[in-house]
């Protein structure tokens, strides 16, 4: 009976997390402006998606292109600073370790309104003109974190001679760099680059407070504002659904590289 609780409990819990997503979907192949209102089978949302013929089409458009660079420049910018941020805190001892560590999870551990409010106000302190580029460095903020969580582990699992090795056998730190430690790091950063460029892609509270009042939206805050006018524009039903399947199907492809790498370990 423990045993069937315990699978129905969890079985409950995917239910109410995967039950909206699903229904999204669903309504996302009928042409009604009201999500619940089935009105017959139809394709004319993915369609208006894709060719813009739909009202504020260049609205949702702009703010979709936005999402997507600031979450992959965040991304790229938070990986290279975390795995270098990583390092160094690896090779930390004692109580600086434990410091810097600590500093490194108050962001993911800060609720996101607080860092919004924070960096808006430092932003406005420093005079800096709020937009594409606050925003990314908002993104980046709490995505380094992130990062150095997935490196570290490696950098533990890692023979701490090989690089040293490779200075004694006649490389350059630079060289030492790139063809020995990154190659051992390569899965934790892109583990760490896939958790900050979901973490951007989903942020709402830092980007409403660091993008200034230039226009700049995002799929989040266009959402927001779009709901606040008294409903959501349908073709973003069609668009959730094709988010989700992107991230489903790269979390899939991810899974199966990490098993295959597992199993030519054990080989």
């Amino acid at each position: 009976m423990k045993k069937f609780f315990a699978q129905a409990y969890l079985w409950l819990l995917l239910l109410l997390l995967y039950a909206p997503l699903v229904f999204i979907a669903i309504f996302s192949f009928t042409e009604s402006k009201v999500l619940g209102n089935w009105t017959g089978f139809s394709t004319r949302l993915y369609a208006n998606l894709f060719t813009g013929n739909m009202q504020g089409s260049s609205s949702l458009l702009a703010a979709v292109q936005n999402t997507l660079l600031i979450a992959l420049a965040a991304a790229i910018l938070s990986t290279l600073l975390g795995t270098v941020a990583a390092v160094g805190i690896h090779n930390l001892r004692g109580r600086s370790k434990q410091a810097v560590t600590f500093v490194n999870n108050i962001p993911m551990i800060n609720p996101d309104v607080i860092t919004g409010v924070s960096l808006f106000l430092l932003f406005v302190f420093l005079h800096f003109s709020q937009g594409f580029l606050t925003v990314i460095l908002a993104h980046v903020t709490f995505g380094t974190p992130y990062v150095v969580l997935s490196v570290l582990p490696k950098l533990s699992q890692m023979n701490p001679n090989i690089y040293e090795a490779a200075l004694d056998l006649g490389a350059t730190p630079s060289q030492a760099l790139r063809k020995v430690l990154i190659p051992q790091l390569k899965p934790g950063m892109i583990s760490g680059f896939i958790l900050a460029f979901t973490m951007s892609l989903d942020d709402f509270a830092v980007t409403f407070f660091t993008r200034g009042t230039i226009g700049l939206d995002t799929l989040s805050t266009f959402i927001y504002t779009d709901a606040r006018k008294g409903g959501l524009t349908p073709e973003l039903r069609p668009l959730m659904t094709l988010i989700f399947l992107l991230i489903l199907v790269l979390l899939a492809v991810i899974n199966l590289r990490q098993e295959k790498l597992k199993q030519l370990h054990k080989a």
